[in-house]
């Protein structure tokens, strides 16, 4: 199983080049202050608005800040946020989503009762109303996001339960008396967590996404904080000016979201059984 996914991950064109450019973007968000030519908050409005220089490779913005530093910082802010906030969420959703889908019953039908309320509004407007609530920053950018999407994934995750406690090997351990928690951690949890890992790079792409839109309104990361979508927010008076200041940010979303996008597609082909 293992070799075979490898050797499908390793022929498969689109996935080496996702690789490629997410381990390229890994590598800038963690040595961002070493590969950063400059200070990225560093205000000089004798250089603002200035073209491609040995100085500042892409120009600087309208504050005279180095666009190529805070792209980089950027990266290291937008993925590492994106993360984050994918990682609690499965914090919250894996075992929520395993616990329901496993015992069923009354708990399951709660469970599902609850998510049907908080999924009948659109996830990015309920994001954008708690952080207005709860005001702009990055914690509360991350809490409202958590707070909003946990229940789509456990959802997902308790729909992979079901379809997984009711083979041969789950009722088996079940028939010999095994206690719930040991069926949960050796039979159900090694059985989806590939399909979990699946789901979590082909949604990160749309989590970054969020983040950017919420930065781009002013709802998320701060200033002086660079940030892709912040980073857009800030060009759009000097767009007829100088239209690269939005061009590059948005190009590194687009670059970001796409790469994620095929290498969760390409992960999840490599690891479908239905296709041997």
């Amino acid at each position: 199983m293992v070799q075979n996914v490898k050797r499908k991950l390793m022929t498969h064109k689109l996935m080496m080049i996702s690789i490629m450019i997410i381990s390229f973007l890994t590598v800038l968000a963690l040595f961002a202050p070493f590969l950063a030519p400059n200070d990225p908050n560093l205000i000089d409005i004798v250089q603002k608005l200035q073209g491609p220089s040995s100085q500042f490779p892409l120009g600087t913005d309208h504050l005279g800040r180095c666009i190529l530093s805070r792209l980089i910082y950027g990266t290291r802010t937008s993925l590492g946020t994106a993360f984050l906030v994918m990682g609690l969420m499965m914090i919250i959703s894996i075992p929520l989503g395993i616990y329901a889908g496993f015992i069923g019953g009354k708990v399951d039908y709660l469970f599902m009762r609850m998510c049907d309320i908080l999924m009948a509004f659109p996830s990015f407007l309920l994001s954008l109303a708690l952080v207005g609530i709860l005001g702009p920053s990055l914690g509360n950018l991350i809490l409202a996001m958590v707070l909003v999407q946990w229940v789509f994934y456990a959802r997902v995750i308790r729909g992979m339960v079901l379809s997984v406690k009711e083979q041969n090997f789950v009722l088996a351990a079940k028939i010999c008396g095994t206690p719930r928690s040991i069926i949960i951690i050796k039979h159900i949890l090694p059985a989806i967590i590939s399909q979990v890992v699946v789901l979590i790079f082909m949604d990160i792409g749309g989590v970054i996404l969020a983040i950017s839109g919420l930065s781009f309104l002013g709802l998320g990361i701060q200033p002086p904080d660079a940030e892709w979508g912040m980073m857009i927010n800030d060009s759009k008076p000097f767009f007829r000016e100088t239209p690269s200041l939005m061009l590059y940010p948005g190009m590194m979303i687009f670059i970001v979201v796409i790469a994620f996008n095929l290498f969760g597609e390409a992960l999840r082909d490599a690891i479908d059984l239905k296709k041997e």
